[in-house]
C-alpha cells in the first residue's frame, strides 16, 4: 500500500518535475500496476504522457499562447476596435447606473423591514454591492 500511495504522489507531482518525459502505466503477469518513467520488456507497458519540453509551472503560458496569431485569421480595424469599446463602455456605465439604483432601492427597503425579512434584504443590499464592485472594476480594465 505504501508503494501505491509512493507512485500516486509520484504522478500527481509530475506536473512539476522535469526530470521524466514519459510516464508509462506498466502490467506485470500477476496483474501488479506500475507506473515509472522507464519502459520494460517484462511488462506490458502504455504511455500515459509523453512531454517533449519541461514541465510546464503553475501560471505558465501555453505553447498555443506563444504561438503567432494565423495570417488568415480575421481582424478588424483599430478605429472599429475604438468603436466596440466605446460600446462597451457604454453598455458598462448604464449597468452600473442601474445596478446603484437598485442598491439604493434595497437599501430603503431594509431600513424599513421586519425581522422577518431583514435577513433576505441584508443579501440582496450586499448582492448589489458587489454588482458594483465588479461593474467597476471591469471599467476599470478599458483603456
Amino acid at each position: 500500500m505504501k508503494t501505491r500511495t509512493f507512485l500516486l504522489a509520484a504522478l500527481f507531482s509530475l506536473p512539476t518535475m522535469t526530470l521524466a518525459s514519459t510516464l508509462y502505466k506498466c502490467t506485470d503477469r500477476s496483474g501488479v500496476v506500475l507506473f515509472t518513467n522507464q519502459k520494460t520488456s517484462q511488462k506490458n507497458c502504455r504511455v500515459l504522457i509523453q512531454q517533449t519540453g519541461p514541465a510546464a509551472s503553475p501560471g505558465s503560458r501555453s505553447p498555443a499562447a506563444a504561438r503567432p496569431t494565423p495570417g488568415d485569421f480575421p481582424r478588424i480595424s483599430a478605429d472599429q476596435q475604438r468603436s466596440r469599446d466605446g460600446d462597451r463602455r457604454a453598455i458598462l456605465e448604464q449597468e452600473l447606473s442601474t445596478e446603484q439604483k437598485n442598491l439604493q432601492q434595497a437599501q430603503a427597503t431594509l431600513t424599513t423591514a421586519t425581522p422577518q425579512t431583514a435577513p433576505a434584504l441584508r443579501d440582496s443590499v450586499a448582492l448589489h454591492q458587489r454588482n458594483l464592485e465588479a461593474l467597476k472594476k471591469e471599467l476599470g480594465r478599458l483603456h
